[in-house]
């Protein structure tokens, strides 16, 4: 064809090149609108997200980047538009389709959320058990390699209380990792931490990306981006925006590292615990969905 750079299946080159991006997004949100009982959280939301990328979140406390995160891993519908994360379709996505994707999903919580009836290596084991990994030296071997990943490999028999702050956050980072996950949602994984600690938290965030997962990271902290950068999008105003981190203002707005981001679960409460051992939410989805049969895990999920 004259005029025409085209392709045997008839498209052009310009064409290829969009269709090639968006497969190769793992997060493709187009006009996405997020609400929480009729309120506006988030609206006309558009981002795309390749494979291994390290992506930040920012924005003042109540922006809307938790309630962005929830929506990814199917904890917060999405309101309208065009969302998909690992080829699920997050507007339409059935309940029981999300256990399959938390699957391929690793998720850490600033308040850990550990079982705090056991030790570590039995946190671990209590996740590949409700996962579905029933060969216990598959389990044993997998638990090792990742203590040794974060760093913790002679910490497996010590009970959460035992650790500190940063060893819960490194161990909450390996439980995140047991089913090497394509996505690692990581909510202001730094915030109750250190200066040096939260440092060492987001490199090993950055080695644990170097290995192939995605990383999207939500922070207030902007010297985080300075010293490990990545591709940075703000919620403001109800937007999310892809800036430059030069571009960044009112910087003393977005440190403040001791504030959570809670206003975001407002709407959405998570349910309240009777046992001392809170599950996280996606374990629980995914039990629910492939019951183990051990009774001691049966016995703290009933509790629940």
């Amino acid at each position: 064809m004259i005029g025409k750079k085209c392709s045997a299946n008839g498209m052009n080159i310009t064409e290829q090149k969009a269709k090639k991006q968006f497969v190769m997004s793992q997060i493709s949100y187009h006009n996405v609108d997020i609400r929480q009982q009729e309120t506006i959280v988030l609206e006309n939301v558009r981002l795309d997200i390749q494979k291994g990328e390290f992506v930040y979140l920012i924005g003042k406390v109540g922006s809307g980047k938790s309630s962005l995160l929830k929506t990814m891993y199917g904890e917060l519908d999405v309101y309208s538009g065009s969302a998909e994360v690992l080829g699920y379709d997050m507007a339409r996505i059935r309940r029981k389709q999300i256990p399959a994707l938390r699957k391929r999903i690793g998720i850490v919580f600033q308040d850990f959320q550990l079982l705090t009836d056991r030790n570590v290596r039995d946190n671990l084991d209590f996740v590949l058990k409700a996962t579905g990994c029933s060969d216990k030296r598959k389990r044993q071997f997998r638990i090792e390699e990742v203590l040794e990943l974060v760093g913790m490999q002679t910490k497996g028999y010590k009970m959460p209380h035992e650790l500190s702050g940063g060893e819960q956050q490194r161990i909450v980072i390996a439980r995140a990792i047991l089913n090497t996950p394509d996505i690692i949602l990581a909510d202001e994984p730094t915030g109750n931490l250190d200066t040096e600690t939260g440092r060492q938290i987001v490199q090993l965030l950055r080695d644990i990306r170097a290995k192939g997962s995605t990383v999207i990271m939500t922070t207030h902290n902007l010297q985080l981006l300075e010293e490990f950068p990545g591709r940075v999008y703000r919620c403001e105003n109800h937007q999310v925006v892809e800036q430059e981190l030069k571009e960044l203002k009112d910087l003393e707005e977005l440190t403040e590292t001791k504030t959570t981001d809670c206003t975001d679960c407002v709407a959405t409460p998570e349910p309240q615990e009777t046992s001392e051992a809170p599950v996280s939410q996606e374990t629980q989805e995914v039990i629910q969905e492939e019951p183990t049969d051990n009774d001691t895990e049966n016995s703290t999920e009933n509790n629940q």
